[in-house]
């Protein structure tokens, strides 16, 4: 299963590097592309979990780096104002 890297840059300017087990995640966010946080964050749930799912598909059980992902991406989320806005700089 390819994994896949996307890049955010965060309402502080801080870029963080993420992790997806499969490349549904480009059929989600879109690089070079600046998101509403909230829109962000369910973005990122529904692709990694549709990633997490994929895994568990072929393996058995889903993708613990995906779902562990999704936790941090939902912390570094929850510490900014509703009205903050997300930039997912890359996918690769």
């Amino acid at each position: 299963m390819p994994e896949t890297r996307f890049s955010v840059r965060w309402p502080d300017g801080e870029v963080e590097h993420c992790y997806s087990p499969s490349t549904v995640v480009r059929q989600y966010l879109t690089a070079d592309t600046t998101y509403a946080l909230d829109e962000f964050v369910s973005l990122c749930r529904e692709a990694l979990d549709s990633a997490s799912l994929r895994v568990k598909a072929k393996y058995g059980s889903r993708c613990g780096h995906a779902d562990a992902q999704l936790s941090q991406i939902e912390r570094k989320a929850s510490t900014y104002s509703a009205s903050a806005d997300v930039t997912c700089l890359s996918i690769t």
